[in-house]
């Protein structure tokens, strides 16, 4: 599986009565930017290697949370993290993301599962946190 045939498939599929929109995002590494119906504000970020499919989505920066509420914020990030179907919680440089990795072998119904619960749970999660957000 790659970003050319992903992007080929997911334009045209449905899954669970969802659709996808698909854009490549330029760089040096091939990432797909993917909208999933029904969550519009939270696009995923999908890239390909030889040893994962890395779907993640964007929360906030750091920007964004009350500095006084940090410890609270983290304490609940690892608490919802485990119980959290398909997802994962991390940061990377300034952004706190959720994100999802699957095999590369993995079928596009497991994909598309992966995207449109990564896109739900990154809402769900942002409605938990915005009283923590400045």
């Amino acid at each position: 599986m790659d970003t050319q045939s992903l992007t080929l498939s997911l334009s045209e599929a449905v899954y669970a009565g969802r659709q996808f929109d698909v854009m490549p995002v330029a760089g040096e590494e091939p990432v797909l930017q993917i909208t999933v119906s029904g969550a519009t504000e939270t696009p995923v970020y999908l890239t390909v290697t030889e040893t994962q499919i890395l779907c993640l989505v964007y929360l906030f920066d750091e920007k964004e949370i009350q500095a006084a509420r940090l410890p609270e914020l983290h304490e609940s990030m690892l608490r919802i993290s485990v119980p959290m179907p398909l997802s994962a919680l991390g940061k990377v440089g300034e952004h706190y993301v959720v994100y999802g990795a699957l095999s590369p072998t993995s079928s596009e119904s497991d994909i598309m599962q992966e995207l449109v619960t990564l896109a739900d749970n990154a809402i769900d999660l942002l409605e938990t946190f915005e009283d923590v957000l400045a």
